[in-house]
């Protein structure tokens, strides 16, 4: 049991903890879910749910248990985002139905050995029929529990609207911002009117080098924490 003490732990989900496990004698890097068998949802996060992933997530590649990038350069992290691009272009146009993942983050980010990056994490995601998909869920209301992480989540979901695609892509323009700048959208310098979006656009015309993370000048050495 020591693969899953509280050194190992790599995220708490809603269904269950995510761990990091080695196997064939350290050949191996893998997070495995240890699902919450008192959740009345546990049998469908079963099916939505991969156990066990390659390589693990982004916060074991880099030993970082807060999900950091401190340790991938400059390209890493654009081939990154690049291959995160891909994966939700093809869940939300190449599938018979639109797959809305509901919960894009860094620490669902999952890096194999040639460091691709996955999706995963399929707990919250949703099927759209295609007549709903994207532009027929600003105004509908709806009765189910707030899909998403906080900081990552689209706003229009916190007033109750219907998932949709197009929230996938907020998450994912929060993630961009998170993976060049270091900063968490619930940094505690975050507040009010301050959000991680109006930071990075304040600065993006002529004082952008201010806020990207400085370790990305430095050859990847660590620089300043969340």
């Amino acid at each position: 049991m020591d693969g899953f003490s509280q050194d190992n732990l790599l995220g708490i989900g809603g269904f269950g903890s995510v761990y990091e496990r080695i196997l064939d004698q350290g050949e191996r890097v893998v997070a495995v879910k240890l699902l919450n068998l008192q959740s009345r949802a546990v049998s469908k996060s079963f099916i939505a749910e991969s156990l066990v992933y390659e390589s693990g997530c982004i916060q074991m590649r880099t030993k970082l248990r807060s999900g950091g990038f401190k340790e991938l350069n400059f390209l890493e992290r654009l081939n990154i985002a690049i291959d995160v691009a891909c994966a939700l272009d093809y869940l939300h146009r190449y599938v018979l139905e639109p797959i809305v993942h509901c919960d894009l983050k860094p620490t669902n980010i999952l890096l194999d050995n040639e460091m691709t990056g996955h999706g995963g994490d399929f707990g919250m995601a949703r099927l759209l029929p295609v007549a709903t998909d994207i532009d027929t869920s600003a105004n509908q209301s709806s009765s189910i529990v707030i899909r998403g992480t906080t900081g990552y989540a689209a706003p229009e979901y916190g007033i109750g609207s219907e998932v949709s695609t197009s929230g996938d892509v907020y998450s994912y323009g929060i993630l961009l911002l998170e993976m060049f700048t270091q900063k968490r959208p619930t940094n505690s310098m975050f507040g009010n009117s301050l959000t991680l979006h109006n930071y990075v656009n304040i600065a993006l015309l002529e004082q952008v080098a201010s806020i990207v993370d400085p370790t990305l000048f430095r050859g990847g050495e660590t620089g300043e924490t969340y």
